[in-house]
């Protein structure tokens, strides 16, 4: 069995978040690493590898040079081998340029199952795997807390406010699992020597069939006009307790006939 997990490169979470008012953009400039919902994508695909005793698991990912890094951490907790879109013409791709650069990426590849994490820590959009499944025409299950492969279907356990949903889908499905479906293990010292060693293949546009009208600015639907500082605060008025905090804010409220 093939097994794709898309991965991102992220601003590390410690690091300063801003956008460059130049492009509009998140700044990628600061320090990254793999996306951390992604590690447990990683770490499931792993595992159905390891309890069907065979298989591959691919890394797909859509970045600069530097996702490489994020990747090694990926192929050293156990991956075979990674694949990156670098491009520069794919740079400010939106939602729906990055999902067609990466379903391209992965017909290419052919898998039998792809797993994403649930979101970006960076975007927060939970989207990116929907968007993906329908250009493959493949079923999708989202926020799976549970996994598992039998028979040429996927049986996934989602969690929800009401207890649990129990999902089948038949293979090959694009899965989106939640943080809560695995511990992912940390990579040991001789899978990060031997990730050195595993390839690492990195394509273009071209390379997938795309142009520049596909993906980057040109491919995206969404366009920021404008940044704008948040409009300041109203009137307001802070309360010291020294004991009748209470009795202030009533008044407050009651002189605004709030009450």
């Amino acid at each position: 069995m093939k097994i794709a997990v898309c991965v991102k490169y992220v601003p590390e979470a410690n690091a300063p978040k801003r956008i460059d008012p130049e492009t509009k953009r998140l700044d990628r400039s600061v320090d990254g690493a793999l996306n951390p919902f992604d590690v447990h994508a990683v770490e499931e695909a792993l595992r159905i590898k390891e309890t069907s005793g065979d298989g591959e698991v691919v890394l797909v990912s859509l970045g600069t040079e530097r996702t490489l890094e994020a990747l090694r951490r990926a192929l050293a907790m156990g991956a075979d081998r990674s694949v990156l879109v670098a491009d520069d013409a794919a740079a400010g791709s939106d939602l729906v340029a990055t999902s067609r650069v990466l379903s391209r990426a992965l017909e290419r590849e052919q898998p039998d199952l792809v797993l994403f994490g649930q979101q970006a820590s960076d975007s927060d959009g939970a989207v990116l795997w929907a968007a993906v499944a329908d250009l493959l025409h493949m079923p999708l299950v989202s926020q799976a807390a549970e996994l598992a492969l039998t028979d040429g279907r996927a049986r996934a356990k989602r969690q929800t406010e009401f207890g649990y949903d129990v999902i089948e889908a038949p293979l090959p499905a694009v899965i989106a699992v939640s943080d809560a479906i695995n511990e992912p293990r940390y990579p040991s010292l001789k899978g990060i020597m031997g990730a050195k060693r595993k390839p690492q293949e990195t394509v273009s546009l071209t390379d997938l069939g795309l142009d520049g009208e596909d993906a980057g600015e040109a491919g995206s639907l969404t366009e920021v006009y404008a940044l704008l500082d948040p409009p300041a605060r109203g009137d307001s008025l802070k309360i010291e307790d020294t004991g009748d905090a209470a009795e202030q804010i009533v008044e407050f409220l009651a002189d605004r006939r709030l009450l």
